[in-house]
């Protein structure tokens, strides 16, 4: 008698404009942020007093380019499961706002030297990074899972943030 294997998951298809969209968006963010900081790390940024656990400079860019391709992988998940369906709406919303929030951060704090105001938006993204995961679980969990680590850096990166306030 043959052994009848039964499959548990369906193929996984891939919706490749739906993919680059969302990777394109993300990096799109990061890119733009990058332009306030780049000039600022050699400069002011190596000026500052910084707490004895940040790392080198040179992790910063590879974290945040794995980040922001979780992000949109996040994103990018919800949006093959439910469009633009109204249930999904405050994913969107709220995804949106990380992404501007993440944005401002890199302004303020590399392009304007706000360190001070810097420290809330960075409080006010860690909020909103823990809010969007809680949107994903509901809509897909892997989607959630992907945001973690996103969360976990912008913990530690507001203890960063926090130190150099404290020692500057």
């Amino acid at each position: 008698m043959p052994l009848k294997v039964r499959r548990t998951q369906d193929p996984i298809e891939i919706h490749w404009d739906a993919l680059v969209i969302s990777i394109g968006i993300a990096l799109a963010i990061g890119f733009l942020g990058s332009l306030a900081t780049v000039g600022a790390i050699p400069t002011w940024y190596a000026g500052l007093h910084k707490p004895f656990f940040t790392p080198p400079n040179s992790i910063f860019g590879p974290v945040w380019t794995l980040l922001y391709i979780a992000m949109a992988l996040s994103a990018y998940l919800v949006w093959v499961k439910y469009s633009f369906r109204p249930k999904a709406q405050s994913f969107y919303t709220t995804y949106a706002l990380q992404l501007a929030l993440n944005f401002g951060w890199s302004l303020v704090f590399f392009g304007a030297h706000n360190i001070r105001l810097s420290m809330l938006i960075i409080a006010a993204l860690w909020y909103v990074i823990y809010r969007l995961i809680t949107l994903a679980n509901k809509l897909t969990p892997v989607a959630a899972y992907l945001l973690y680590p996103y969360l976990a850096w912008v913990s530690f990166a507001t203890l960063l943030n926090l130190g150099i306030v404290i020692l500057n």
